[in-house]
This record gives C-alpha cells, sequence and structure tokens, in this order.
C-alpha cells in the first residue's frame, strides 16, 4: 500500500503563535499559562522552555524554580484560532485539509497521484515553506506520511521539532518495535495498564499480537481496528455524533467562594446554551461538576423535556445547584454539560408545551450577541461573572470566535 495520508503537528503551538506575535520573545524559553497563579499549571511551552523539563502540565511555581528565567504569558485563545485559521488556509493552498484533528494538528488524504515517496517529500517541503511566508517563520510543524492517518500521526510524533518522517508500508510493523507504547496514538495510562495485564509490555509484543487478544484487551472490535492500523490497513470511521456540549473553568484565588461560582456557572450555561442553538440541538440532559479544594470532586445531573432554552435551564441549574453539599470547602471549578443531545430536525414536539414559549427571545438575544458582542444581552444572574471564563480551547473543540469570542 501507498503512502496515502499525511498529519502536520505545529510545534508547541501557543508558545510558538506567541513567539509569532512577540519577536522579543523568540529563542527565549516562553510557558502560556491560564492565569498568572503560582497554583496553575503551564499549558504550553516553547522548545527552549522543555530543555529545562518545563512541559504541558507543569506547575507554573516549579516552572519558575526549573527555568528562573522563563517567561509567562497569559494565554489569549482569541489569537491562537486566528493563527489556527490562517494555518488551514496556507495548508489548503497546497493541498485540501481532509481534517482538522485538534487547534495544532490536521490531517490531509494524498490524491492517487501524489502518493510517490518523492512526491510526498516535496509536498510536505512546500507546505512548510508557505506556512512561513504565508503565516509566519515561528510557526514550525512536524509532518508525518504513512498509509493511514493513525500511523501518519505516529510518525509526526517521531522528530520534533520541525521534523518529517514517511512510514512505508514495506517498514511495517518492523519501524514501530522502537516506540513505546504510549508513543502510539489512543494508548494512555489506562491502556497501558490493560495492555500489561494481558502480557503486552512493548510495541514489538503489540504487533505481534493476534486480533483474538487485542478484542480482549480493547473489549471488541476496536481491538481488531488497532490490529489493521498497526499493518498500515486504511480503517473508515463513521462521521461522529455530537453527544454533549459544555465548558469548565478553574477559579481565579479571589473568587473561590461559593458565590462567585455560581455566577460562573451561569454564564458558562448561558455560552453552551448560544452554542448547542447555532449547532442546531436541544438538550435534555444538565451536568453540574463542582470540585473543591483537597481535590474532592461532587457532581450531579438532571433529566428533562428536550429544550433548548436558556431560562428553563438556568432554572434546572439551580436546582442542581440546591442539591451541593454543604461545606466549608473553597470551590476551585466548575463544570456544566448539556447531554442527550437531540437534533432540531429530529425532534418530536411535546403534546404538553410549556405555556411560554420564548424561542423567538432566544434567536434574538443570539443575534444581538453576535453582531454587537456576546454580552450584549444575557440573564442577571451572570452579572458578577462577565470577566471571569474566557474563552478556552479544548483538545477536542476549537470555539467559535462568532459565539465565544471574547
Amino acid at each position: 500500500m501507498p503512502l496515502r495520508c499525511i498529519v502536520i503537528d505545529f510545534n508547541s503551538y501557543f508558545a510558538s503563535v506567541e513567539q509569532q506575535v512577540n519577536p522579543k520573545l523568540r529563542g527565549k524559553p516562553v510557558a502560556v499559562v491560564p492565569m498568572m497563579a503560582d497554583s496553575t499549571c503551564c499549558i504550553a511551552a516553547s522548545y527552549e522552555a522543555k530543555k529545562y523539563g518545563v512541559k504541558t502540565g507543569t506547575m507554573v511555581g516549579d516552572a519558575k524554580k526549573m527555568c528562573p528565567g522563563i517567561h509567562l504569558i497569559e494565554a489569549e485563545h482569541g489569537i491562537y484560532i486566528k493563527y489556527h485559521e490562517k494555518l488551514v488556509a496556507a495548508v489548503e493552498s497546497c493541498i485540501h485539509v481532509q481534517e482538522v484533528m485538534s487547534i495544532d494538528e490536521m490531517a490531509c488524504e494524498l490524491p492517487t497521484n501524489l502518493r510517490e515517496t518523492e512526491q510526498v517529500v516535496a509536498l510536505a517541503k512546500k507546505i512548510k515553506k508557505t506556512i512561513a511566508e504565508m503565516v509566519g517563520t515561528e510557526l514550525r510543524c512536524s509532518i508525518g506520511a504513512a498509509p493511514n492517518k493513525f500511523l501518519a500521526k505516529t510518525a509526526s510524533d517521531m522528530q520534533k521539532p520541525d521534523g518529517l518522517v514517511l512510514i512505508q508500508q514495506e517498514e511495517l510493523p518492523e519501524r514501530l518495535y522502537g516506540l513505546g507504547l504510549r508513543d502510539l496514538c489512543g494508548i494512555g495510562k489506562n491502556m497501558e495498564e490493560r495492555l500489561h495485564r494481558h502480557g503486552i509490555f512493548t510495541v514489538k509484543t503489540l504487533c505481534l499480537a493476534d486480533k483474538d487478544l487485542l478484542r480482549k484487551v480493547w473489549g471488541g472490535y476496536e481491538g481488531e481496528r488497532m490490529y489493521e492500523r498497526l499493518r498500515g490497513e486504511a480503517i473508515w470511521h463513521p462521521a461522529s455524533k455530537k453527544t454533549c456540549i459544555g465548558h469548565s473553568h478553574v477559579l481565579a484565588p479571589q473568587k473561590r467562594n461559593e458565590t462567585s461560582a455560581l455566577a460562573i456557572v451561569d454564564r458558562l450555561l448561558q455560552k453552551a446554551l448560544m452554542r448547542l442553538r447555532k449547532d442546531g440541538y436541544l438538550a435534555a440532559g444538565l451536568h453540574l461538576t463542582l470540585k473543591y479544594e483537597g481535590r474532592s470532586k461532587w457532581t450531579d445531573d438532571i433529566t428533562f423535556q428536550e429544550t433548548q432554552d436558556t431560562l428553563e435551564c438556568i432554572r434546572l441549574l439551580h436546582t442542581l445547584w440546591n442539591r451541593r453539599p454543604k461545606h466549608d470547602k473553597n470551590v476551585m471549578a466548575v463544570g456544566v454539560t448539556l447531554f442527550n443531545l437531540v437534533a432540531e430536525n429530529n425532534h418530536t414536539l411535546s403534546l404538553f408545551p410549556r405555556s411560554v414559549d420564548r424561542k423567538k427571545l432566544n434567536v434574538v438575544m443570539d443575534k444581538l450577541n453576535k453582531q454587537f458582542g456576546k454580552d450584549t444581552l444575557y440573564y442577571g444572574g451572570a452579572f458578577d461573572a462577565l470577566q471571569d471564563a474566557p474563552m478556552r480551547i479544548a483538545f477536542n473543540h476549537i470555539p467559535d470566535l462568532e459565539t465565544e469570542g471574547e
């Protein structure tokens, strides 16, 4: 099988954007943080900072000790999204972007007339050159090419920064033997432990395992998929279905009290409902999470008639809030999730509709917030949190600047 896919992985993305925007940061250790507090963690680190051991997840206080000259930059997610859009456009000018995997990764299927080794190398070099010219020299990327997306993703991680790695069909599976289990996409700590329980401790052992064993490890057909991925076979994936929409936020030290926490979670819910309506869904479930000092956590949820009405969901949120445990611990983080989603075009109208239909009100509020800024109209419970819970980029969600922008 020929090379069929390339994956483009942008190196130390948030930190690289900061270095592109501010030339004074180039060549210097940089860490991007959610807020200026030693108790939080770095969400990105430049390669200059990584040389000192600073990485994603390093506590800010520890990063300062590990790298005394480190430059801490508070995250500006709107800028990262704008640069992401520029990068997609730059790659699109070279080859069609088939899938945006995350804010810093994208995959492209190679056309049948562009799968020879020399052609793929030339394409990868063209992509790098185009990015430097159209977006900026600090936005370097590592590119992996392979017979399928799984192996292309693996290849993109094998040489950083600014790498280019090709995995050929005839090299499989031996080419993978030098990797660790967790170097493979989809194998985290829990899956690694499960593999160990089945006697699989190396990638070589994993590659040599038969389908029956991998079915047992993965608990079903996904084990066969892994067997096929490791051998370069192209795996068809059905279109993913959105199952939930939510937001979470770590509270600033001065906001770690119940009054502020409720205002912030109210604001998060209003943001989630605007997204819900734009995406064309209704929700029939609401989940609330409160994390307290000392790492304790409380969660609860409630189900209800399908709705996308903000005021009704705020009422339900307060029902959940009133169930919370009563103690003196400070609230450290909050999260709210709408689940049991149903597409509007698949929604069955109720025989017993609410006496008040606020659909027109929600439409007008969304329209005005899109036109004049998202805090133009809002329900009053979020008033004390308008400067809190700014837009954040999650691994599987790139915010829409129109509905979530600052």
